[in-house]
């Protein structure tokens, strides 16, 4: 970081040094990010987490990360923990005492997410996410506590949202909402009931965290919308070397910061100047959020059609000179010009309405542009979205997505269309799918071209309430690529 900046003149001071922290969920992502910078002070670390072996997706274990924590100034102790076992919690906890003397910091950083609806998620999802996130912090909590009182800078972090009881962060994901809120429960009656003992306080981040579960979840092109973990580990070492008596606040990582003097955020983005996705949560209505981002497509936009009229416009410099030898060349039949492919697709650019080189072709030199009662395509414009997908659409694209979605459309143009991407090299088409869908999306079709063509963000659709997604979300998840693939394809 910067010498000069506020947080590392804070950091001189090594806050946390000497002091132990047990974090759920060290192993990787937030928790070992927390890990870090503890560690930079010479703190002691437990790392509390399941991952004692490789996971074929998932980077790092408990090993790993203690590994990485001693290499930053710290001490480690490596626990195989599942907080939702009282047993193995128990163990590690008085591991940790009698390793490093006593606990000073408990941060609950440990989760389970499943953003799917009421009917879509079946019960083990519901027990997992209710015994990680709500159950796993209570349990942790409960059994640190008696180690806290007896510190001198006693603290609880629970990485969890502000509770928003607006029905939008509720409507789509009811279980994950019921858990995550679970963990900001806990920070609402412990503060209270511990108050003047321990400080306990929720951190919330302002936008997505790319983590590894962030990547399973978007796909790895959702990175660029996103911050780096150092965030929230900066905001939580602000936190967690404050005295006892804050307490009961529900931060989010960018005001701490804020507070602390910090302005340049751009050191935290993993692509600085690209739009941010907000997390959930937060203030402000998904609607808002939603529209927010469509008109950073705008911004983006407008740029980019000024750059291509400008190329337009050297093109048709080029043509203006080489106009009469290029008509010579054609050959008239039936009184219409008889144009060769590649000339006829200069008629009219549809990168860019606003000019038409069709007079080039013609008779009279005079500059039209394209009229405004043009026809659209006899299917409208879902079948022609259909159409840029049968475009893109292969046998390395079906192997690397097999899956099968089928679209409900409501609106102007509602309808059932179906993608496979199951067998084959693909096919797509309007009606049911061959076999039972994977995935069944649910929007209306103004919503479905604006998500195919680039200027809907799936995951802002989705938390606004304009997808709704039935299935298996991480195939649904998928789909962003390849709409992707679509947009370059237009272009």
């Amino acid at each position: 970081q910067n010498p000069d900046s506020p947080l590392t003149v804070l950091a001189c001071f090594r806050k946390l040094a000497g002091l132990t922290l047990f974090i759920t969920g060290a192993s990787r992502g937030i928790g070992k990010a927390i890990a870090l910078k503890a560690a930079r002070d010479g703190a002691n670390v437990v790392i509390a987490a399941k991952t004692a072996e490789p996971h074929p997706k998932l980077p790092g274990t408990i090993y790993t990360a203690a590994q990485e924590v001693e290499a930053a100034g710290g001490r480690a102790l490596p626990c195989v923990v599942d907080i939702r076992d009282e047993q193995q919690i128990g163990e590690a906890v008085q591991k940790a005492v009698d390793t490093f003397g006593g606990i000073d910091i408990l941060v609950n950083n440990a989760s389970a997410i499943s953003l799917t609806g009421t009917l879509s998620t079946p019960m083990k999802k519901v027990d997992l996410m209710l015994g990680i996130n709500l159950r796993g912090t209570y349990l942790t909590s409960k059994l640190v506590i008696p180690h806290l009182l007896k510190s001198r800078s006693p603290h609880i972090l629970n990485l969890s949202p502000p509770l928003n009881l607006n029905p939008v962060w509720f409507k789509n994901h009811t279980a994950y909402t019921m858990a995550k809120y679970g963990m900001s429960m806990c920070v609402l009656g412990m503060a209270e009931e511990f108050r003047g003992q321990i400080a306990v306080n929720a951190l919330w981040p302002k936008t997505a965290i790319q983590t590894a579960a962030m990547d399973m979840l978007g796909g790895s092109d959702i990175g660029k919308q996103c911050r780096t973990a150092d965030i929230i580990a900066d905001a939580a070492y602000v936190i967690l070397s404050q005295p006892k008596d804050y307490t009961g606040h529900f931060l989010v990582d960018e005001d701490v910061l804020k507070q602390q003097g910090v302005r340049d955020f751009d050191q935290y983005a993993i692509q600085p100047g690209h739009p941010l996705l907000p997390d959930f949560f937060l203030d402000e209505a998904p609607e808002l959020l939603a529209q927010q981002m469509e008109q950073h497509g705008k911004y983006y936009k407008c740029y980019f059609t000024q750059f291509l009229v400008h190329i337009q416009l050297i093109v048709l410099q080029i043509l203006l000179l080489c106009r009469f030898s290029v008509i010579h060349r054609l050959d008239q039949k039936n009184g219409h010009w008889n144009l060769p492919g590649s000339v006829k697709n200069l008629q009219y650019a549809p990168w860019c309405p606003h000019l038409s080189f069709s007079w080039l072709l013609g008779a009279t030199p005079a500059f039209k542009p394209p009229s405004s009662s043009a026809t659209p395509a006899s299917g409208g414009p879902i079948e022609s979205t259909f159409d840029t997908i049968k475009g893109v659409i292969n046998e390395d694209v079906v192997k690397a997505t097999q899956a099968i979605y089928q679209f409900d459309l409501s609106g102007e143009h509602s309808g059932v269309w179906f993608l496979d991407l199951k067998s084959g090299s693909g096919s797509a088409g309007q009606g049911q799918p061959p076999i039972k869908p994977d995935v069944v999306m649910t929007m209306d079709s103004s919503d479905f071209s604006k998500m195919f063509s680039g200027k809907l963000k799936p995951t802002m659709a989705f938390m606004s309430g304009k997808l709704r997604i039935k299935g298996d979300m991480s195939l649904a998840i998928k789909l962003d690529k390849l709409m992707g693939r679509m947009n370059k394809a237009k272009l």
